[in-house]
């Protein structure tokens, strides 16, 4: 138990951090093992609550993916994956539709509610909050993903009544295509063009990894703080490799698009979120300009 001392000291600590973020989008990407814990999902929607209580517009933005191959696997499909994308025909879509926007998304509501949040489901079913074109791969125009989408635009200024209105959008990455079909998304992709539209102060990853390490098998190999250059240089020369290349390159993206500062953090640590935002050493990868 902390003292009253300590207590005050923290408080006087953040209290610089909450002047600047007042008012300030904070887009939130939720995947990885902090999707699935049960334990930890619930500790992160806290923390998001609490940011929006001390005057952030937090923003999440969720994926689903491990959840969707589990229903897939459960009714006799298999998942198939090409350059980091699934193949989605109409069955796969069906189950991304039912995990994404009627499970995940209010489950996440739910749990904003528990602790006294306000939250509202975002996605492209029956609107057009989020439009894409389907997804095309310049290299190879000949492989068809089925109804995979890239990301177009995102319906900006609903978004920003939302939060003004003190409640946290929760968007699942289903979009409407120019042929009026839905289509699956990237998460990640997502994420970075609502950051990046908003002109959002920050864009935070809470992933399973605690960012970007030198060593992926070494801990204390974590780089703190890395530029644009230097992730290119460290994806070009392999250091970062498999699933954190799109995150990476998302952080990027976003960098480029305006945003302010960009992180990749753990969100299996307790409170990472506000360790990042409100203390001045953070815990895990800040990628920056």
């Amino acid at each position: 138990m902390s003292s009253p001392l300590t207590k005050a000291r923290v408080l006087l600590e953040a209290l610089p951090y909450i002047k600047a973020f007042d008012r300030k989008i904070v887009v939130i990407k939720i995947g990885g093992s902090t999707m699935t814990d049960k334990k930890v999902l619930p500790s992160v929607v806290r923390d998001v609550v609490f940011l929006e209580q001390m005057g952030v517009w937090p923003i999440v933005v969720h994926g689903g993916g491990p959840r969707i191959t589990e229903e897939m696997e459960r009714r006799g499909l298999k998942a198939t994956f090409v350059k980091g994308r699934r193949v989605t025909d109409e069955a796969t879509l069906d189950i991304a539709q039912k995990v994404l926007i009627d499970e995940i998304s209010v489950n996440v509501v739910n749990l904003a509610q528990n602790v006294e949040g306000k939250a509202i489901p975002l996605n492209g079913r029956g609107s057009r909050f989020l439009r894409c074109h389907k997804k095309v791969f310049e290299e190879d125009k000949d492989m068809d993903l089925g109804y995979v989408g890239e990301i177009e635009s995102v319906d900006i200024e609903l978004v920003k009544r939302i939060c003004a209105g003190g409640i946290i959008p929760v968007v699942a990455p289903i979009a409407t295509g120019p042929d009026g079909h839905l289509y699956n998304v990237n998460a990640d992709s997502v994420a970075w063009k609502i950051a990046a539209d908003t002109n959002a102060e920050k864009l935070v990853y809470l992933s399973n990894v605690p960012g970007i390490m030198l060593d992926k098998d070494k801990p204390e190999t974590l780089v703190s703080n890395a530029t644009l250059a230097e992730c290119d240089a460290m994806i070009k020369s392999g250091v970062i490799v498999g699933g954190m290349i799109p995150k990476i390159e998302a952080c990027m993206s976003a960098l480029r698009g305006g945003v302010g500062k960009t992180h990749i953090i753990s969100g299996l640590l307790q409170h990472s979120l506000l360790l990042e935002i409100f203390t001045p050493e953070g815990i895990g990868t800040e990628i920056r300009q």
